[in-house]
């Protein structure tokens, strides 16, 4: 998708800023459980918008409207809104006119430029908004365009809260994902009901940008995990082990991880079901390792894992499970 050319300059200047300003050495946060009773409908914004019906917003605006919300909903391939408009949902041709026509408004984009385009390009959201009104923005995107969206919302008069989540897409489907917020604390709390339909807890974690650099660090550590879990595997197998039982000796230890328990046995039999797009995680150690040069900080395993995802993708497993990258290690394994 092409960026709009008014913003661009201006994400190239926030790219190139001391970036030590950007994180408080101390920031109050607080986080928030979800409670087993379901948010009242009075307590519910009149009026929600989508952005953005992938592997996760189809889910994501699926449960709200469960919930009994009213939504309102745009893709730029319209097909992909039709299951949620079979289901109640209303539909509208530009992300402005949903911005206009709803009290809340959730993004729900794949990377940083495309959450740019849809918030501040050419009928994007921002000029739909307003006083009163809010958007969310639940896109994972670097720290950078979560402030510039954030500029171009507020000076509309609008609210805008930061809302990155953790989980994939069956998280997304059963309404378990993590909300790791920040922003304008009164919008927080005007769509808290609307974050605990779609999730089981939500963080609050101050000025924008704390949001989306808790959201870089967490897939950081993710993407490593599922490197090193890779090899062990990949390991196993070439010493003449079966690797289906290191997945269970792995799972009765102290580094058991419910990730190991659910990629493990779909990789011993190099099965790859997409809940979450490894071209998606490898943009997410690119832009974590963006932050990490922007203080100064050494992060070699990540630096290393990155380089063996873009490998993955140069062997066409882009749109593939994130658990693929093991079959970059056979690759090298096999030369």
């Amino acid at each position: 998708m092409a960026m709009c050319s008014t913003f661009c300059p201006r994400l190239s200047t926030h790219l190139n800023s001391k970036s030590f300003s950007l994180f408080p050495l101390k920031t109050r946060f607080f986080v928030s459980i979800k409670a087993f009773s379901a948010p009242k409908a009075d307590d519910l914004p009149s009026s929600i918008g989508f952005l953005g019906l992938g592997i996760m917003g189809t889910p994501m605006a699926q449960n709200l409207l469960k919930a009994g919300c009213d939504v309102t909903v745009w893709n730029r391939t319209k097909s992909k809104c039709e299951p949620l408009i079979s289901l109640g949902a209303k539909y509208k041709s530009s992300p402005e006119e949903v911005a206009a026509s709803c009290d809340v408004t959730f993004a729900m984009l794949a990377d940083p430029e495309s959450a740019a385009d849809v918030a501040c390009g050419q009928n994007g959201a921002a000029k739909g908004m307003g006083p009163g009104k809010g958007y969310v923005d639940v896109s994972t995107v670097d720290v950078e365009t979560s402030k510039l969206i954030c500029e171009h919302i507020r000076a509309t008069g609008a609210h805008f809260l930061e809302a990155p989540v953790s989980g994939s897409k069956k998280p997304a489907e059963d309404g378990q994902l993590i909300f790791l917020t920040a922003g304008d604390s009164v919008l927080y709390e005007k769509a808290a009901p609307l974050l605990d339909i779609m999730g089981k807890s939500r963080f609050y974690l101050g000025e924008v940008g704390n949001g989306a650099a808790m959201k870089l660090v967490v897939n950081m550590v993710m993407g490593s995990m599922m490197a090193s879990f890779s090899e062990g595997i990949v390991l196993s197998e070439k010493v003449g082990l079966d690797p289906s039982v290191l997945v269970e000796v792995i799972s009765q230890g102290a580094i058991s991880a419910p990730m190991y328990a659910v990629k493990g046995p779909s990789m011993v039999k190099s099965s790859y079901p997409t809940a979450f797009p490894l071209k998606h995680q490898q943009k997410d150690l690119r832009l974590a390792l963006g932050l990490a040069e922007s203080v100064s900080q050494p992060i070699p395993i990540a630096a290393a894992t990155n380089e063996l995802y873009k490998v993955a993708k140069s062997h066409g497993l882009s749109d593939q499970d994130f658990s693929a990258v093991i079959e970059a290690l056979k690759v090298k394994l096999q030369q």
